[in-house]
């Protein structure tokens, strides 16, 4: 489990058996897509699959989190996406009402995502072989003229910023997996990031990094701009935005936030001279109105993610090995 965990036993698996596999330069980049040249367009192009327990969580489903990931992978390379495609793994026994509630889900969010749903497939297996439904969903879009984001061009100076509270997905998910209440409920962020990402790049289209911190939440994505740009960064630990009640359930069960898995939340590096406009547009957009610095690009401890906290201290945020939370996405 700890392989799909989106730390560092992932890092392992895709640096010394996929990538080998599939060695290309496009690969190498390791971003949340792939940023191509095809016939004079430059397009993103993406997938990803999804197993979340249980199927309907606050806040959203499995069919909401298939089309907001693929959009939200391809809007981390600056493009607007435009076209989608969705396959269903079915268990055998799986109830029809329920691929009907997912799939109509799939498409209210495509139509709020603006894209298309234009090609597909369908499976079924043997019970015992499935958990219900999975879903794979694959996305392509147009990068705009004059955009290069990617995790290798973080630079020193550059001022980190999320895009809003941190953690709400994966204690959403956990609290109807297990039935757990924590005083106040916690909803799913799972949303469309294309919007944001446009609004942002109106500001400025140097943004240098976008990364949408899924699995293994802020820290993992952190980490992972940090390793490939070979610079550091410097967290205020204060400074990240998380909700009461997700810093209660956390607390609870011995969690820490900044590893929880987000659906709807980006984190940006953008060049000090364009952070405050670009912080402010966000903040006059929907899913940024909770936008808030948290840290700063140094070229100290290269590869390293660092975090003042509260106290006055110091603390290395490290790569986690797994993931606190499986099947969260």
């Amino acid at each position: 489990m700890g392989h799909g965990g989106g730390g560092a036993l992932s890092a392992e698996l895709m640096a010394h058996l996929f990538a080998p596999a599939y060695g290309n330069e496009t690969l190498a980049g390791l971003a949340d897509s792939a940023a191509l040249s095809l016939g004079g367009a430059r397009l993103a192009f993406s997938t990803d699959s999804y197993v979340v327990r249980p199927l309907f969580f606050p806040g959203g489903s499995i069919g909401d989190l298939a089309v907001n990931g693929t959009v939200n992978d391809l809007a981390m390379s600056g493009a607007r996406a435009a076209f989608l495609s969705c396959a269903f793994i079915l268990e055998e026994g799986v109830g029809l009402p329920v691929v009907g509630r997912i799939a109509q889900a799939v498409g209210a969010a495509a139509a709020a995502a603006g894209v298309a749903v234009v090609t597909g497939d369908t499976k079924v297996v043997e019970t015992g072989h499935g958990d219900g439904v999975y879903l794979n969903t694959s996305g392509i879009g147009l990068i705009p003229d004059g955009v290069d984001i990617r995790p290798q061009r973080a630079r020193p100076g550059d001022v980190v910023i999320v895009s809003g509270p941190v953690g709400a997905h994966g204690v959403a998910v956990l609290s109807v997996r297990e039935g757990l209440e924590f005083g106040a409920d916690v909803v799913s962020d799972t949303a469309p990031l294309g919007g944001l990402v446009a609004a942002m790049l109106e500001v400025t289209r140097d943004v240098h990094v976008l990364r949408d911190p899924t699995r293994g939440g802020l820290a993992t994505s952190l980490n992972e701009i940090a390793a490939a740009s070979g610079t550091g960064v410097v967290l205020t630990e204060r400074a990240v935005p998380v909700p009461d009640a997700v810093a209660a359930a956390c607390g609870f069960l011995g969690l820490d936030p900044l590893y929880v898995a987000n659906e709807g939340r980006l984190v940006a590096f953008v060049p000090p001279e364009h952070a405050e406009q670009t912080l402010a547009a966000m903040r006059a957009h929907p899913q940024g109105a909770g936008a808030a610095v948290i840290g700063a690009c140094v070229a100290d401890h290269p590869g390293m993610v660092v975090a003042r906290t509260g106290l006055g201290g110091t603390r290395v945020v490290d790569l986690p090995l797994g993931e606190q939370l499986p099947r969260i996405c």
